[in-house]
């Protein structure tokens, strides 16, 4: 857990005003199942799979598999830099991830990407921090950490979870 006490503050917001502004059908599955913004940051450990979805130029739906590390109550992903969400994301930076676990967990994610590490701009403020995480996952060599990858911050505008046992997804 990386969260500071008022990033679990501000997640546990967002989670309790994403589930109130919700269908009645969807809080009528997830309101009894659902964790707190706590329990959430211990269930989302390591690398996470995401469900990462865009939007082609012509409006179109797409989505690909994503790298996710949930990180300061915020979603965090890479891809190569010339890979076709790259290009959707800087044209239209509205994204929806999704990361399931069976019938165990779902957590589902809207809102609007910031790149962290640009080619063409200063990198974002904490990038030094995110990249030396990123490099101690998956290893100082893995990649061409400037020219190959782009990272995401996934700022979200609603977010829910479901995890009808949370206590059994702690580690």
């Amino acid at each position: 857990m990386r969260e500071t006490p008022e990033e679990l503050k501000e997640l546990q917001a967002l989670l309790d005003a994403s589930l109130s502004r919700s269908t009645a059908h969807l809080r009528s599955i997830v309101t009894e199942r659902t964790t707190t913004a706590e329990q959430l940051t211990r269930i989302l450990t390591g690398m996470c799979t995401l469900a990462l979805s865009t939007v082609t130029a012509k409006g179109e739906p797409r989505i690909s598999g994503a790298d996710g590390h949930f990180l300061h109550g915020k979603w965090y992903f890479g891809t190569a830099r010339d890979a076709a969400k790259a290009r959707h994301l800087a044209a239209r930076p509205a994204a929806s991830v999704a990361h399931l676990r069976g019938e165990d967990l779902g957590v589902f994610t809207h809102g609007t990407v910031e790149i962290l590490n640009p080619l063409d701009a200063e990198p974002a403020a904490d990038w030094p921090d995110l990249l030396a995480y990123f490099k101690d996952f998956y290893g100082e060599g893995a990649f061409d950490w400037d020219a190959e990858v782009v990272y995401y911050r996934l700022h979200p505008q609603w977010m829910t979870v479901y995890a009808p046992d949370a206590g059994k997804l702690i580690r």
